[in-house]
């Protein structure tokens, strides 16, 4: 496969995933704040503020905005083509990644892309938006559930389906990482993260913008408590959305792609991946919590630079690379 080819597969499926997270986020921020019963300016601050920080672009919200409120974070979010990370950015960012391998992508994949971009691109979605923010946001994680699917069924699960897995998994377990961090810092401003708290609202949260409320239950009867809700999306085996999933995932597309079995490595990116692997694997809560959780998953989000450095330096930009 033609390095160019890996590149804009793995970008157009990392811009999927980049926005349906960006909706998942907005979408339950938006219905929390209909659980607080007094809300001022400041807590409406506090409460979008560590939003527009997850997703590391908050330097450039404060050039464009005066304050982070409801309107200002989602707008920037959503709307906003200053912000690289905006959902109608990653679209346009997906669509011209698909545009430039189009023999690569099924129709179905190529029309509803074009289909989504359209829609947001016209005024009928900032209609949508602003009349009812909850299901246009649905939508948006909607149209991700769909290419994915169609992914899944339309096109030969060869090289160019397992580049978008790994842009997939590494997307989604950095995004899983910033919520924890942002979440963890937020309740370490007024009380301890991990006691029992039945009626943690923040953490709840956490749980619902990773579509893991309802999974984390079927695991832990009892009511949210922060521990669990850290170790269920650390270390789980089972769902999609947990770190050690998601690496998982990674490296077993590494080995797909390039024949070696697990517990061997052909290349700096199964080097790397299997190594950040291994510590997940024999990784244990105590053993985080007796350190700084958000010292760790600083580490994590570092580690995860790296896999996606290596990505490059092994298949995209390697000076010796043969393309065939």
């Amino acid at each position: 496969m033609l390095s160019r080819v890996a590149d804009s597969l793995y970008w157009m499926s990392r811009y999927i995933e980049r926005a349906e997270n960006i909706a998942r986020i907005i979408d339950v921020n938006l219905q929390l704040l209909l659980d607080y019963e007094k809300i001022d300016s400041e807590r409406l601050r506090e409460h979008w503020e560590p939003i527009v920080r997850t997703t590391g672009n908050d330097a450039t919200f404060y050039k464009l905005y005066k304050e982070a409120r409801s309107d200002t974070v989602t707008e920037f979010l959503t709307f906003n083509e200053e912000n690289p990370s905006s959902i109608i950015c990653c679209i346009r960012g997906a669509r011209e990644n698909a545009r430039m391998v189009r023999d690569q992508v099924s129709t179905d994949m190529w029309e509803e892309i074009n289909r989504f971009h359209l829609y947001l691109r016209s005024p009928e979605s900032r209609k949508d938006w602003k009349k009812n923010p909850f299901d246009f946001y649905k939508r948006v994680r909607d149209y991700s559930y769909t290419f994915q699917g169609l992914t899944n069924a339309t096109i030969s699960h060869t090289e160019g389906w397992e580049f978008m897995q790994v842009a997939k998994y590494l997307e989604r377990a950095d995004m899983t990482t910033r919520l924890l961090d942002v979440k963890y810092l937020m309740t370490r401003r007024s009380e301890d993260p991990t006691a029992q708290n039945p009626d943690n609202l923040q953490w709840m949260a956490v749980l619902r913008s990773c579509s893991a409320y309802d999974n984390y239950h079927q695991i832990y009867v009892s009511h949210v408590e922060p521990q669990k809700v850290i170790e269920f999306l650390v270390f789980s085996n089972e769902f999609p959305r947990a770190i050690k999933f998601c690496i998982r995932g990674v490296d077993s597309a590494f080995r797909r792609i390039s024949g070696v079995t697990d517990g061997y490595f052909s290349n700096h990116a199964e080097r790397v991946s299997g190594r950040l692997l291994a510590d997940l694997n024999f990784h244990t809560l105590d053993e985080i919590l007796q350190g700084d959780l958000h010292n760790y998953l600083d580490n994590l989000q570092t580690r995860f630079n790296q896999v996606g450095d290596a990505i490059y330096s092994t298949y995209i930009n390697h000076p010796d690379a043969v393309e065939k």
